[in-house]
């Protein structure tokens, strides 16, 4: 029997642990529905350890008592404190391998002792070795510190045959590198890297916080330095929108009793449309096309003699990304294999080569066509109507929904015609028209009222498509059978049955975060009831009505239902201590 050796991505926002059984990589659910533990360290008022989701939701209200991103702050001689006592960043990463290491051996049953860990190709050495140190702090024998990268490439081209050259470019929640790989069976080699260890979608995030902030000193007169709970409350509500942002064309931005000014209470509410938050982050982007071609140069080669471009890291999800990546490069970036899991996937691989088992190959559900729809657009340096638009591009996993805003042409427009094609032409009319509809009675309004569109495929193949007028809610629809039934049933049958596998959390995922979330959730209580005295009749009504429902989140055994009640009790009590 070989032995245990488990692959970590230890990841500036996430982390993640994998193991090869069974002949497949199997990524272990860190909680219910979830493979992704935040990277996240916190202690409670009683000193008690919190990792994860628990440690996150702490962070709104105690931001004082948690560390974020500490990824950013491997290799430097400091000391951070946190919770009354100062930690190294390696004893702190310890705490989030640690986490990992007893999700594992909770998973498997036993002990729990060597690991892959993987790093930024773009790490020092010293970096590197901090990471080694980390893991020895966890009580964990880091066989070996391997490439980002490396292990993405691991991940999407393992078992495959023949020579090819890959651009891996990885875009995490802190850290950025972009990567060169020369693959060849079994043997991944990195030409060469170039990166930014401070850049990552932790700066999106800053974007769209400096953008609410600056909503707040307009519309509410708010001056000064705001809250550490403040802007804690609006750091987690500016990286929902960001995610949201991924998938839908406007996000909107709620915070109730964020702060207090002049006396009175200042609710958060503003939209953000995705154009908008692209324009604030096009400079980022921008630096990360310039290190590509850099590293390009470092390895000798022209974009022309790429074959592939991998996204790596949840930050690649940024619809811009993919699509000024493919105006650069010529390339449509794969994407299928889930790029918050797929670092982890390649470190099991690799730690599966080491402990001698036969290298798998990871396998995913995805569409096999492009769908889309018909605008008018530029063809070839001319406006041309049928301009085809993707919505959800081949090769994406499934189940899949994607929306986008489109615009009416002409001043009182009441009808927009809305057909839906599957192909890869820029003309819509060479691609396959699989369904059509109208969506009539649109208000009055001047060219521009936008027309948010979505396309939402599930694993049987049903396509689902409709368009809404933003303004008023008019909706209408259209369902499309077998929208991919030409991907043979027999395959399809297969992949299914594999991702299911892949995928299915173990019975025991439970009980991982659920004890941390738990004493976090009592202590809250424990907080409310202490302020039930001095409160108002109306805020003491409030209190028992939050105590009572945070009680019943404890009783149960939902942990989304109790984080729900922890953020409102959260909220509440940061009102009234303001």
């Amino acid at each position: 029997m070989s032995e245990i050796i488990v692959g970590i991505d230890l990841g500036t926002t996430n982390s993640e642990v994998a193991m090869v059984r069974g002949g497949r990589v199997d990524v272990i659910p860190v909680g219910i529905d979830t493979f992704i533990l935040p990277s996240v360290v916190g202690f409670t008022e009683d000193g008690t350890l919190l990792v994860g989701e628990p440690a996150k939701n702490q962070h709104a209200l105690h931001p004082e008592r948690t560390v974020r991103s500490i990824k950013r702050r491997m290799g430097e001689d400091v000391r951070l404190t946190v919770g009354g006592h100062e930690y190294t960043p390696q004893e702190i990463s310890s705490m989030i391998l640690r986490q990992l290491k007893g999700i594992a051996e909770r998973e498997l049953g036993e002990s729990v002792s060597k690991a892959v860990i993987t790093v930024p190709a773009f790490f020092s050495d010293a970096q590197r070795q901090a990471t080694r140190e980390a893991g020895a702090i966890a009580g964990l024998d880091v066989v070996r510190i391997i490439n980002e990268p490396t292990a993405a490439a691991l991940a999407y081209e393992s078992g495959r045959e023949g020579a090819h050259k890959v651009l891996v470019y990885d875009l995490g929640g802190g850290t950025f590198d972009v990567s060169v790989v020369n693959l060849e069976k079994d043997v991944v080699e990195v030409l060469s890297s170039h990166g930014n260890n401070h850049l990552g979608g932790d700066d999106f995030d800053a974007k769209i916080v400096e953008h609410v902030v600056a909503h707040l000193r307009e519309a509410s007169g708010v001056e000064g330095e705001l809250a550490p709970a403040a802007q804690a409350r609006i750091r987690r509500a500016a990286e929902a929108a960001k995610i949201h942002l991924s998938d839908a064309p406007y996000a909107t931005i709620m915070e109730e009793y964020l702060l207090e000014h002049r006396g009175e209470p200042v609710h958060l509410n503003l939209e953000l449309s995705r154009d908008d938050y692209e324009a604030m982050i096009e400079p980022y982007i921008a630096e990360t096309l310039e290190a590509a071609h850099t590293a390009l140069e470092g390895a000798g080669l022209t974009v022309s003699d790429l074959d592939e471009v991998l996204l790596v890291g949840g930050a690649t999800r940024t619809p811009l990304v993919a699509r000024r990546l493919e105006e650069e490069l010529g390339l449509q970036p794969r994407g299928e294999v889930d790029p918050d899991l797929c670092v982890a996937m390649g470190a099991a691989i690799q730690a599966g080569i080491i402990a001698g088992m036969e290298t798998p190959t990871v396998l995913v559900d995805v569409t096999p066509y492009t769908f889309g729809t018909s605008a008018l657009g530029f063809l070839e340096g001319m406006e041309y109507p049928y301009c085809y638009v993707p919505l959800i591009r081949k090769n994406t996993p499934i189940p899949v929904s994607k929306s986008e805003v489109f615009y009416t042409t002409h001043d009182g427009q009441q009808r927009v015609d809305v057909t839906v094609h599957q192909g890869e032409d820029p003309d819509a009319l060479n691609n396959i028209e699989i369904g059509r509809f109208s969506i009539e009675g649109l208000r009055d309004a001047p060219r521009g009222n936008p027309i948010v569109t979505t396309f939402s495929l599930d694993l049987n193949g049903i396509l689902h498509v409709s368009s809404k007028e933003k303004a008023t809610g008019l909706e209408y629809s259209v369902t499309i059978d077998n929208a991919i039934a030409r991907f043979e049933e027999a395959e399809m049958e297969t992949a299914r049955q594999r991702v299911e596998a892949l995928f299915a959390p173990g019975d025991d995922s439970a009980a991982t975060a659920a004890p941390r979330q738990r004493v976090e959730a009592k202590a809250l209580v424990e907080k409310a009831e202490r302020l039930l005295e001095g409160a108002s009749p109306d805020d003491r009504e409030d209190l028992v009505d939050r105590i009572e429902a945070l009680n019943d989140a404890l009783a149960g055994d939902d942990d989304g239902a109790l984080g729900e009640a922890m953020d409102a009790m959260a909220d509440l009590i940061y009102y009234l201590e303001s």
